[in-house]
């Protein structure tokens, strides 16, 4: 029998608020409620949701999650709220204590995030800062270890920018052991004090590797690592000749979603497939832009 232990820390604000042990309890509890051989019970519970950013699938996701558990919602608009007003975090922080029983945020300033939880007497969840996903994170290692039943020998690459996801998958990569793997265009880095926090935790300097170049490995599709969802959207055409040269072509095919030309710029939307898995291909971007 699986009992739910309480995390040491009060809030949720970055992968590095829970330990090794806890990221581990978290996944296991996370498989056997989504496989049905647990039930958690949140009757009477409720969620406050402040989302400054727009959001589709983290905003359904913790509705959906608390209402399967048997809490509720409360979505609190900054447009139809005090918040929106210029209200401070401070006195909203206290008042939403009064009334909810946990907090998820979703804004810019990572700041913002800890003042919340500075002035909250119940726990804040970051639901996405512009330094953090850590939410994602814990939902990504769920798939890997569900596809891999555990994390010895992983290797989780990311490509794209180098922004809140990959920061947080770089922080929980450190706690997991899994070698993380960041390939991003000049200038579009991950954190610096993400990297410097990583490398504290794991001391094998072969657990993380940022690479700008190009040219970043060629392997057989057979062969090809765990492949996180790729970049959104590439507005610069520089940025988006690094992510076409970055893969040997017999390796990865890249399918295009949409494509808009305006003054010399591009907005093209990408998903990256194991070649393995297309039954139809629209068009080779190599080929396509030469």
């Amino acid at each position: 029998m699986l009992n739910p232990i309480k995390i040491a820390n009060k809030h949720f604000l970055s992968s590095l608020d829970i330990s090794t042990e806890e990221v581990l309890h978290i996944l296991e509890i996370a498989k056997k409620i989504k496989n049905n051989d647990f039930h958690l019970e949140l009757k009477n519970k409720v969620l406050g949701l402040i989302f400054d950013k727009s959001s589709t699938r983290t905003r359904v996701s913790f509705q959906v999650a608390m209402s399967r558990l048997g809490g509720t919602t409360i979505d609190l608009n900054p447009t139809t709220s005090q918040i929106g007003r210029g209200e401070p975090i401070k006195d909203t922080a206290r008042v939403l204590s009064r009334y909810c029983d946990v907090i998820a945020i979703r804004t810019f300033d990572h700041s913002n995030l800890e003042e919340y939880a500075k002035w909250s007497t119940k726990p804040v969840i970051n639901a996405l800062t512009d330094l953090e996903h850590p939410c994602q994170a814990l939902a990504d290692f769920l798939t890997i270890h569900e596809k891999f039943l555990d994390f010895k020998d992983v290797v989780l690459t990311f490509i794209g920018d180098g922004n809140n996801v990959a920061n947080s998958l770089i922080l929980c990569g450190a706690l997991l052991g899994v070698e993380v793997r960041i390939a991003c265009p000049k200038g579009y880095e991950p954190n610096s004090l993400i990297i410097k926090k990583a490398k504290e935790i794991n001391k094998n300097k072969n657990h993380l590797k940022i690479t700008t170049k190009k040219l970043l490995f060629k392997r057989k599709k057979t062969e090809i690592d765990i492949l996180k969802e790729m970049i959104d959207e590439i507005y610069v055409v520089k940025r988006f000749n690094f992510f076409i040269n970055l893969f040997n072509p017999s390796t990865i095919v890249l399918r295009i979603k949409s494509q808009r030309k305006k003054n010399n710029i591009y907005r093209i939307k990408l998903r990256f497939f194991r070649t393995s898995k297309i039954k139809e291909i629209d068009s080779l971007i190599y080929k396509y832009y030469g």
